[in-house]
């Protein structure tokens, strides 16, 4: 059994069939359980809880207050045949809880790193892919799959057994409905849901009231959310028609026409 360079080693717990290598660091407080291996260039924030049989293989960050649990994998290799053994890593923020046998793989030289925010819930079995980058207050429920460079953006929702391709992007307050199949970008603010063929299902406007949206900003979403996808036109037209109306003029609907405007993947609708 080798043990890490336990920073204020009196407050911070590792049991003894535990393995943390001589070059990671563990913070106050930080809880480590039964056969958990913690690898090099590894850094544990204060009072996170390491579950027991739980891997972080390497070159990973991990915030404070989070939660690992039992069998999660953390900054294994990236599943990418260009991978050539360059340096990447895997950053997690603060007060996030990583359940059971989730899989969180580093970067590949394309970015360098996989970052996953603050305040979020990975649940069981779920698989964040190499270069993927999730924001705050992001939850990804059971056994969803990504992809490599996917971006999911703060407050989004995927449910459970979804499949997410590469460099889809899914955006703020979005809600994906389980089961489905992601093969395009999800607008900001809307629901989605469908497999083989996703359609947009409005706003998530349960999602958005849930979240403290002021109802004129829910009001002003969803006639941009009309002119976009339901006025008849293309998504362009529908941008232009929304950027020239003076009611639309707010930080939200202007977020939501730029995601639409610079979609690269195309939007799904």
């Amino acid at each position: 059994m080798r043990r890490g360079s336990l920073l204020q080693e009196t407050a911070t717990s590792v049991h003894e069939t535990a393995v943390v290598d001589s070059e990671a660091e563990l913070a106050a407080g930080v809880e480590v359980g039964p056969f958990a291996v913690i690898g090099p260039g590894v850094r544990v924030g204060a009072h996170t809880k390491i579950g027991p049989r739980a891997y972080v293989e390497r070159n990973t960050t991990i915030g404070t207050n989070c939660f690992v649990a039992n069998g999660a994998v953390l900054g294994s290799d990236p599943q990418d045949l260009k991978f050539k053994g360059e340096e990447t890593f895997l950053e997690v923020g603060d007060r996030t809880v990583i359940r059971e046998f989730a899989t969180l793989n580093r970067g590949t030289a394309a970015s360098g790193r996989t970052v996953v925010g603050s305040d979020c819930l990975l649940m069981a079995y779920c698989h964040i892919a190499h270069d993927c980058e999730l924001g705050n207050h992001v939850i990804v429920s059971n056994a969803t799959n990504m992809a490599g460079h996917v971006s999911i953006a703060d407050g989004a929702i995927v449910s459970g057994l979804v499949a997410i391709h590469q460099f889809v992007r899914i955006g703020a307050y979005a809600f994906v409905g389980g089961g489905s199949r992601v093969p395009q970008d999800v607008p900001p603010y809307c629901s989605v849901v469908g497999n083989p063929s996703p359609k947009l299902y409005g706003l998530n406007s349960v999602g958005l009231k849930r979240k403290g949206f002021p109802p004129d900003v829910r009001r002003r979403l969803k006639k941009a959310y009309r002119l976009l996808f339901q006025s008849g036109g293309s998504p362009a037209q529908g941008i232009a028609a929304a950027e020239a109306d003076p009611d639309l003029a707010c930080p939200e609907v202007r977020y939501f026409l730029d995601f639409v405007r610079n979609s690269e993947r195309g939007i799904t609708s």
